[in-house]
């Protein structure tokens, strides 16, 4: 597996050994920027895509299951809109996994516990979602991830076990950081872009293409549009005879751990 860790130490390897050449004959310059920029490259690549584990593992899908089953998660609610992702979920039997914003529960309680008590698995998803996130060091993300999950647990009652990184991004702070709090990350590999178009067709189209047998649906339960594609995407799936299972189903992971008094 190609990680932030050998990738490193085998480009520290290669500029010792440009290094210790230059010693005998002239190497230009040129070739030690090209290395360092080279490695920036994939450092950004492997950073931007959580299916690389670059910096951590993520578990973005069930590559073994061979039956029509798939999960379903939604990004940065609770909003007013999750309403209507809960009344279609209920309307198709499905039962999915919302990654929720601390910010976000603090200003919608009720309809977290909606999510709940609909039978539906939460995850952690970061306190403020800051576009600036990546940039944090390891041990404000703890404590974003800390107080995120505490407001999660106020409502389930039991401790958080799952994680999604905003935008999907991993760095080696947000790795420090998941050494302590011990949460599994959990990724997807059919990505709607929901969040960055309004184009229903476009979205739909994009997700149908990708459905296979053992994948994760990342949607976002925060646009209008968002709920149209959602119900498209159902009437697919029953038309097509795939399940939607739990996330703690297809990957064999439990999204909670103890209960809590």
């Amino acid at each position: 597996m190609i990680t932030h860790k050998n990738i490193s130490l085998f480009f520290l390897f290669l500029l010792l050994l440009l290094v210790l050449v230059n010693f005998y004959t002239a190497i230009s310059w040129v070739w030690f920027i090209a290395i360092v920029l080279i490695w920036l490259g994939i450092n950004a690549f492997g950073s931007a895509r959580i299916s690389s584990n670059y910096h951590v593992k993520a578990f973005c899908n069930n590559p073994s299951e061979t039956e029509k089953k798939i999960a379903i998660t939604f990004d940065d609610g609770p909003s007013i809109f999750t309403l209507e992702v809960l009344e279609l979920l209920k309307k198709h039997d499905v039962k999915a996994t919302f990654f929720c914003i601390g910010k976000n529960i603090e200003a919608h309680p009720e309809i977290l516990k909606q999510i709940i008590a609909d039978g539906h698995l939460v995850g952690n998803h970061s306190y403020s979602h800051s576009p600036f996130f990546d940039f944090y060091n390891a041990a404000t993300i703890k404590e974003e991830i800390e107080k995120t999950d505490l407001l999660l647990e106020k409502y389930t009652s039991r401790k958080i076990n799952f994680f999604r990184p905003p935008y999907g991004v991993t760095t080696p702070s947000i790795r420090r950081a998941l050494e302590k709090t011990g949460h599994n990350v959990i990724g997807w590999n059919i990505r709607s872009l929901d969040g960055g178009t309004k184009n229903q067709e476009l979205i739909f189209n994009r997700i149908i293409k990708r459905v296979s047998p053992g994948g994760i649906v990342l949607l976002h339960d925060t646009a209008s549009h968002s709920v149209l594609v959602l119900e498209q995407f159902l009437q697919f799936l029953q038309q097509n005879n795939y399940k939607v299972i739990s996330t703690e189903e297809l990957l064999n992971l439990k999204a909670y751990e103890i209960e809590h008094s």
